[in-house]
């Protein structure tokens, strides 16, 4: 299967920018429908919840009608920014498929996101450089968990190519598995794959990947990197994608639950946290 549909996140951060250019991009290479999403905060939400906290100031009248203010200019600056990167690719404005539309709903975003998120092929979201030393935002986490999905992730600044030359960091798991299946459409297009293992235990089942690989008519080759103590594995990782110039990492993430990645320095937490390099996640 191709992707046909595409979602990208319009947050109205510094996060915006890279996730609209590489959802627009990926739209025009695949000939998919792409749906930028906003969610504006819901301002009666945040004064109800002040003002059961006995907070007066946040929900004085005039707090709450700046506040929206604010926030109705964020949406239509997103909305334009949107506009403007559908047009560089020669995407057309509209609902239809094949065309990029735009979608706002209120609320909370990590939880509309995640829900929106599952019927699409794809889904891109921004990383900020404010979050730039966090293992992720609640969006990323709930996105990839809840949805189904999987997740590119975007740099805020978009790289100039993506997918030409591809990285798949392989150690067997179930995740991993459904990473690489979530990437086909860009591995069969990539003019360069290679398939990296930590260490002999996780690169058990590499060879088996590349000859399934090869039924798909990808070409891939492999990257042993050995587990050094004291080294941090997705530091590893990081490090062999690039020395070997990809422009986009596959990764099955979270293969333990988010709070054992967190105190055991799992790849996936350190990775997305780290990562300036666009990186395709499954969970």
């Amino acid at each position: 299967m191709g992707i046909k549909t595409i979602l990208a996140g319009a947050s109205g951060g510094s996060a915006s920018g890279g996730a609209l250019e590489l959802g627009c991009r990926l739209a025009a290479r695949f000939g998919a429908h792409l749906e930028a999403m906003h969610v504006r905060l819901d301002v009666g939400e945040v004064v109800m919840a002040a003002g059961a906290e006995g907070l007066a100031a946040a929900a004085d009248l005039g707090w709450a009608e700046q506040t929206s203010g604010e926030v109705e200019a964020i949406a239509e600056a997103t909305r334009v920014q949107f506009a403007a990167a559908a047009a560089r690719h020669g995407l057309k404005l509209a609902k239809e498929p094949g065309g990029a539309a735009w979608h706002e709903e209120t609320g909370d975003a990590a939880a509309l996101v995640a829900r929106r998120a599952r019927f699409f092929d794809l889904v891109v979201l921004g990383r900020s450089d404010r979050v730039i030393d966090a293992p992720h935002t609640d969006a990323i986490e709930e996105t990839l968990i809840r949805s189904g999905r999987p997740v590119l992730l975007a740099p805020a600044e978009a790289p100039g190519a993506i997918g030409e030359s591809m990285a798949i960091a392989w150690n067997g798991s179930a995740e991993a598995v459904r990473a690489v299946a979530g990437a086909l459409p860009l591995l069969r297009l990539a003019k360069k794959t290679v398939v990296i293992t930590l260490g002999e235990e996780e690169g058990e089942g590499a060879e088996a990947l590349r000859a399934y690989l090869g039924l798909h008519g990808i070409a891939a080759t492999q990257r042993s990197v050995p587990a050094v103590a004291g080294e941090r594995p997705g530091g590893q990782l990081l490090s062999a994608a690039r020395d070997e110039g990809a422009d986009l990492l596959v990764l099955g993430g979270y293969s333990h639950p988010p709070w054992r990645e967190m105190l055991f320095g799992g790849a996936t937490s350190e990775i997305v946290g780290r990562s300036l390099l666009p990186v395709l996640v499954a969970h």
